[in-house]
């Protein structure tokens, strides 16, 4: 089922350095994992090579969580050598975060791939509207809530970043500039997030999909694509901090602009996978 032509292998390895070029390009300029862009582009890519649809959604999102952690690495050094990082913010995430992204993967056990769809269609629209909006005047608070309210909205960060493949840059912009955090704060703290979440998010994917492995392709571990993490996480990694800089030095309007633009892009994708 799986065994492709030669040309067609090189195809797939050429459109996967492709894919990995622009993850961590916009992993580095957005603070976003990559998730985003590589689930999609990885739903087309194994969709071709014949991985069935009851499993080819789990495969991206799992994939896609292992390419993260080198990315959101790479791109929150570079992001923490600036300082705008909330570290004290990111202290209060890890627990609630780690939890959120363990039940998440639990979840995609059992779950159909059209609910992990869902999840980021809908995610993604909410962020996209407040973006284009351009209203800075949208607050839940001048200030950060205290640190159960924060604890509260890092396990709903974990748990649908976890279901959507993201490092939770996404849905963490989005609450961050709520209450008043500037856009390069955000981005830098959302970095962070990344790593938190794309590890255990990793080993919960590929532990959830151990069962499945006779639907799977060669070269996986689970829900998780060695093929795939192999040829992009290293492209994306090393691109990550180029983005990052380009971050620090593009003006807040044009930054939300284009994080708007990229987020209804990839939420119609999969709208049109879903009809």
């Amino acid at each position: 089922m799986f065994g492709l032509p030669v040309a067609d292998l090189l195809w797939l390895a050429v459109a996967l350095l492709g894919a990995g070029v622009i993850t961590g390009l916009l992993a580095g300029l957005f603070g976003v994992g990559g998730g985003a862009v590589i689930v999609p582009v990885l739903y087309q890519i194994f969709g071709m090579v014949g991985v069935p649809e009851e499993v080819r959604m789990h495969l991206c999102v799992g994939t896609s969580l292992a390419i993260i952690i080198p990315t959101s690495i790479s791109s929150f050094r570079t992001h923490l050598a600036k300082g705008k990082a909330l570290v004290d913010v990111l202290k209060v995430w890890v627990l609630p975060v780690v939890a959120g992204v363990m039940l998440g993967s639990a979840v995609a056990a059992w779950a159909p791939g059209q609910v992990l769809k869902g999840v980021f269609v809908v995610v993604a629209s909410i962020n996209a509207f407040k973006l284009l909006a351009g209203r800075d005047d949208w607050r839940l608070g001048e200030s950060l809530p205290g640190k159960a309210g924060l604890g509260s909205f890092g396990f709903v960060i974990g748990l649908a970043s976890s279901l959507m493949g993201i490092g939770g840059g996404v849905i963490a912009n989005m609450f961050l500039t709520l209450f008043g955090v500037s856009m390069h704060s955000a981005v830098a703290t959302s970095a962070g997030l990344g790593v938190m979440i794309s590890i255990p998010g990793a080993l919960g994917y590929m532990l959830a999909g151990w069962s499945k492995m006779a639907l799977l392709p060669p070269l996986s571990l689970g829900y998780l694509s060695l093929l795939g993490f192999l040829l992009v996480a290293p492209t994306s990694t090393y691109l990550a901090p180029y983005g990052a800089r380009l971050a620090h030095a593009t003006p807040k309007r044009r930054l939300e602009i284009g994080f708007g633009i990229f987020l209804l892009l990839t939420a119609a994708r999969f709208v049109l996978s879903m009809l």
